[in-house]
């Protein structure tokens, strides 16, 4: 049965759940529930609540409430799923813009060129634009609606659970519009407006109060602002605490966005996100034994042995083995964006920003010594790119954390790795593992090895001279 809320007069009882959550699953709530007896658990709309067992009735289950780990049954009906956001991939996407505005964007008109704005006839909805084949090229706009369930549609017949779901089936048939949709407009920039991002991380689930997160002490000053060690919902977390700037914060939202669609344990893993005016912050998993490169320093040769070194190395490879899937470039892989859990487990971190290369070279901040040279020159960054600074990380690992290239100046290095110069096995480097680096710094991109390829070769269990 369907669990639509139309026609029921706003009702999220009316009808019986086709939901089946597995245990673990983590929802919003979408509307206030007070509770009708002592074995309820009470919340409020946008509490997360984490599905513990279903019940002999499919309507209820026992569920717990993340944010003071208080636990009860639940009308599965009031929740949803906390679901990812995909922001990133909607360029076409341009936040509240006027019809006119619209209409001048989609200049010169193409058919089939289309964007998406928020609608402003009717708050809470999209427009869809597209420029039509009639009309001497008119551009039709098509109300979004978006459903008392969470899905979207345009003629109420055929529903999609998020916007990409729908431009994507508009792309392949008209299916009632003008035309297919046949290119989109792309925004100069691929970061989205503050505004979309915290609505969008609101809606979903991943947004919560500000009075919830406790701040503990001061662990670290990045690119973004401030690090500190916190706890939310019993949970300790990291927090980062942006700078007041708007285009840092959507760089920041932007990170965040990517980070609610991959989950995997070589990954630094989004807890929440949560807004106080201007101020925003991000939590993330707390990694009890910090910053991988700072250990590698601190420890170094007499406390860190081969086996933790091939662990750090397997560990790096399998999480950008999975971002290499998901197609998701990182531009920044370096020993000091992985963090070591408590179990020396390395996770990757800092991934899925848009870089400004001209603003960092000039600025002096670009990565220069973990970049490869097609990012540098022709700003072309790819998974490619990514298996090149993996290759940097590498050295830096069975270095014990030294700063790559020792003694040799920044402003000569680039014109040395274009004439084939490259960095000295470290000592005690098993021999393989620096061809692998080798075979990472190629500099033809088609002939460096893929994040697969390298996993296989630093996990084979067969290899004669073993890590």
């Amino acid at each position: 049965m369907s669990n639509s809320m139309s026609g029921n007069s706003g009702n999220p009882m009316s009808g019986n759940s086709s939901k089946n959550f597995p245990n673990g699953t983590e929802c919003v709530a979408r509307y206030d529930f007070k509770g009708n007896s002592e074995k309820d658990l009470p919340f409020k709309k946008g509490d997360i609540i984490e599905i513990l067992q279903s019940t002999r009735d499919p309507n209820w289950y026992n569920a717990k409430k993340v944010s003071d780990g208080r636990t009860g049954l639940i009308p599965i009906n009031y929740v949803q799923q906390r679901r990812a956001l995909h922001l990133h991939e909607m360029p076409w996407f341009f936040g509240k813009i006027t019809r006119e505005k619209a209409e001048e964007l989609l200049t010169p008109r193409e058919v089939g060129l289309f964007l998406v704005r928020e609608s402003t006839n009717f708050p809470g909805d999209y427009t869809l634009c597209v420029v039509s084949p009639q009309n001497n090229k008119k551009v039709e706009h098509y109300r979004v609606i978006s459903t008392s369930d969470n899905q979207v549609t345009v003629d109420e017949e055929a529903f999609f659970p998020t916007l990409i779901e729908l431009i994507k089936h508009y792309e392949k048939d008209a299916d009632g519009l003008c035309t297919m949709l046949k290119k989109p407009l792309k925004k100069k920039t691929e970061i989205l407006q503050s505004a979309i991002f915290k609505e969008s991380f609101q809606k979903e689930g991943w947004a919560v109060p500000i009075e919830d997160v406790e701040f503990k002490e001061l662990i670290g000053k990045g690119e973004f602002g401030n690090v500190y060690k916190g706890v939310w919902a019993k949970k300790t977390v990291a927090i980062k605490k942006l700078r007041d700037d708007s285009k840092t914060a959507q760089s920041l939202l932007a990170e965040a966005s990517v980070m609610t669609t991959l989950q995997h344990k070589n990954l630094v893993v989004l807890v929440a996100i949560s807004f106080q005016g201007d101020s925003i912050l991000i939590l993330t998993e707390y990694c009890e034994k910090g910053v991988l490169v700072e250990y590698l320093r601190t420890r170094g040769r007499a406390v860190i042995t081969l086996e933790e070194q091939k662990g750090f190395a397997i560990d790096v490879c399998n999480g950008m083995r999975y971002l290499e899937e998901k197609n998701i470039i990182h531009r920044d892989l370096a020993a000091r964006n992985v963090l070591l859990s408590d179990e020396l487990c390395a996770k990757v971190s800092d991934f899925g920003l848009a870089k400004d290369v001209e603003q960092e070279l000039a600025s002096g901040k670009f990565p220069v010594k973990w970049t490869a040279p097609e990012a540098i020159e022709l700003k072309i960054f790819s998974t490619k790119s990514d298996v090149w600074s993996f290759g940097i990380l590498l050295w830096e690992i069975f270095s014990f954390g030294r700063n790559p290239y020792p003694r040799e100046p920044l402003d000569e290095l680039l014109t040395k790795i274009k004439s084939n110069y490259r960095m000295e096995c470290p000592e005690k480097c098993p021999p393989f593992v620096y061809q692998l680096m080798l075979k990472c710094w190629d500099a033809d991109p088609s002939r460096r090895p893929s994040f697969k390829q390298l996993h296989n070769e630093l996990f084979n269990p067969d290899r004669e001279t073993k890590l």
